[in-house]
């Protein structure tokens, strides 16, 4: 009677979905602008919450102009959903719009 083979792979683990889940946690991150630094509290944006943005970005012209997609407005609404906490208050579109170049690029 032949022996039987040993096995020698593992089964494989099963499938975990909460690897991939979005969590409700925060990260703090340190921004330097110039000889300014400060902190920021941040939170992640789910996959979902990424493709409506993009959509509510995207335009679609009837006649000859296409498709479009206002950068401006998806920075700064991913911004609006991200910050948290940051030392200004509220990060709404009165503070966007009224940043220079430098504070901007530093939040991005």
């Amino acid at each position: 009677m032949p022996a039987k083979k040993a096995k020698t792979s593992q089964e494989p683990a099963p499938f975990d979905v909460s690897k991939y889940m979005v969590s409700n946690s925060t990260e703090e991150h340190e921004i330097t602008v110039g000889d300014d630094k400060f902190t920021v509290t941040v939170k992640d944006l789910s996959w979902s919450k990424k493709n409506q943005l993009v959509a509510k970005a995207m335009a679609f012209g009837g006649d000859s102009s296409g498709l479009s997609f206002d950068a401006d407005f998806y920075v700064k609404e991913c911004l609006k959903a991200m910050i948290v906490k940051a030392p200004w208050g509220e990060t709404n579109d009165v503070f966007l719009i009224s940043i220079n170049d430098d504070l901007g690029k530093a939040l991005e």
